[in-house]
């Protein structure tokens, strides 16, 4: 079948293995608008799509994602009914990993960061690149971890460990990732795409109906889980959106130092 074609993402096939590749390495595939916009059409044209069975994730070039695009935050927070549509986004990005019938591996090539982080936990199986971190610093620019963090982190590394890194948005470097649970697999950088495939090809060799109705099975629990924190944490989210303490983390970005929160924040 002809894959699509969109302006942030590439779409190709090994055999019944579609990889859904973020494509704006000169950005780190730091998330703007088209990504946003388009992540979600990907991952239901692959969730439909007869021609595959297994679904890989991943970026190109140096990094996995690296969150949210500077810029476009500051869209978002200059007017905010644009908001309301990466609100609506965030959602269907979320429920349609979750809802997705087929496998799919995060091939986490390099920093996967904020919704980066988000986008590869929210994978059934992750193989991270040993020299490479994940980190959730929505705190760092002010906002809240409303987009699936604080309900993904919780349920592979517990409440105490999730909320150490996403009150601090400390970075995990791959081997920690993976002892701790947050990752299946930290492997070294040159067996990265040789793992993947591996792991790729024995899903594809499987009983595709007892694979994709296990996965299913599985994800009820975390579909009530999201159905019931996704929409307070995007509500919050967006209320520190507009916050003064975002609209400091912005202009510190621009002025190239670090932020200045609470009393020492610039009045």
């Amino acid at each position: 079948m002809i894959l699509p074609e969109f302006e942030t993402i590439e779409m190709s096939r090994r055999g019944r293995i579609l990889t859904i590749m973020l494509n704006r390495p000169d950005k780190l595939n730091a998330f703007d608008a088209a990504l946003h916009r388009e992540l979600p059409k990907a991952i239901d044209f692959a969730s439909h799509d007869p021609g595959s069975d297994i679904i890989i994730l991943t970026g190109a070039g140096r990094a996995f994602s690296a969150g949210g695009d500077m810029n476009w935050q500051q869209d978002g927070y200059d007017e905010p009914a644009r908001f309301e549509v990466t609100v609506r986004e965030a959602r269907q990005i979320i429920f349609g990993l979750i809802d997705c019938e087929k496998p799919v591996i995060a091939r986490i090539n390099g920093p996967a960061v904020g919704l980066g982080a988000t986008i590869a936990l929210f994978c059934d199986i992750s193989f991270m690149a040993q020299s490479t971190y994940i980190s959730d610093p929505h705190v760092s620019v002010g906002m809240v971890a409303g987009d699936g963090g604080a309900v993904i982190w919780p349920q592979l590394i517990g409440f105490a460990r999730a909320k150490e890194y996403l009150l601090t948005g400390d970075r995990i470097l791959a081997p920690a990732a993976a002892q701790m649970g947050l990752v299946n697999h930290a492997v070294h950088d040159d067996e990265l795409d040789q793992r993947v495939d591996a792991f790729a090809d024995r899903l594809a060799s499987g009983a595709q109906q007892a694979i994709r109705y296990s996965k299913l099975t599985m994800n009820v629990a975390l579909r009530q889980l999201a159905a019931s924190i996704m929409d307070v944490g995007l509500g919050y989210e967006s209320l520190t959106n507009i916050s003064d303490d975002h609209r400091e983390a912005l202009l510190a970005f621009r002025e190239k130092r670090p932020p200045r929160f609470g009393p020492e924040r610039p009045s």
